[in-house]
């Protein structure tokens, strides 16, 4: 039942939205990954970057799409709770260092052929104005190596819902999918690959570089 309401609300409410509301402009689709396992990394300003993120893939893939998202927002009431697991499929991320092993849930995923969704600034930033990356995502990738890893850039969706706000404001919205990246043997070397191909990727949507 879920699996249904899920493909519902994606073809009924997230992908008018954000054709017909926010004409979203999508360029390098052929790179997104066609199967799991994979990790997709992108920039955040915004509540819809998981929802577009998801919709650019076929309806019946949805369910192999697992972003993650920090526990005690997504979780913080039983409404809330419902939606992230049951239309989202979040892997619930506990802030603070709770966990022995903080990845072992994306692992898992990874394990189960699914595709991640991860967004390395951690918390949304200010609206257009990208953070500078946390590690997790290249901690991630050494201990499943053979993942590839794809950055999406995205640009106008802080200005069409920005962190704060619950109210939509037109605005057009491109998204920028670059080529699979490897794990290059090291984490600092993961981390320049990905900010450079970040760089690239908002240079091809006319966005200046990283801040």
């Amino acid at each position: 039942m879920s699996r249904f309401l899920q493909i519902l609300f994606f073809a009924l409410i997230v992908r008018p939205v954000l054709l017909v509301i926010l004409g979203m402009n999508v360029r390098g689709r052929e790179h997104l990954p066609k199967k799991g396992p994979a990790i997709i990394a992108a920039n955040h300003n915004s509540h819809l970057d998981t929802l577009t993120l998801m919709a650019l893939f076929p309806l019946r893939d949805l369910y192999r799409l697992r972003p993650a998202a920090a526990a005690d927002y997504f979780l913080s009431n039983k409404w809330l709770e419902w939606f992230s697991h049951n239309i989202i499929r979040i892997i619930p991320l506990e802030r603070g260092g709770v966990k022995k092993n903080p990845l072992a849930d994306l692992e898992a995923s990874l394990d189960r052929d699914e595709i991640v969704i991860l967004f390395p600034e951690g918390s949304r930033g200010e609206p257009e104005k990208r953070s500078q990356f946390k590690r997790g995502v290249a901690y991630l990738s050494k201990s499943r190596p053979e993942v590839p890893i794809y950055p999406v850039f995205m640009h106008g969706l802080g200005k069409a819902l920005p962190k704060g706000s619950w109210l939509f404001v037109p605005f057009n919205c491109d998204v920028i999918a670059g080529p699979a990246m490897h794990w290059p043997g090291s984490t600092t070397d993961l981390m320049a690959m990905l900010e450079a191909q970040m760089n690239d990727l908002a240079a091809k949507g006319h966005v200046p570089s990283w801040e």
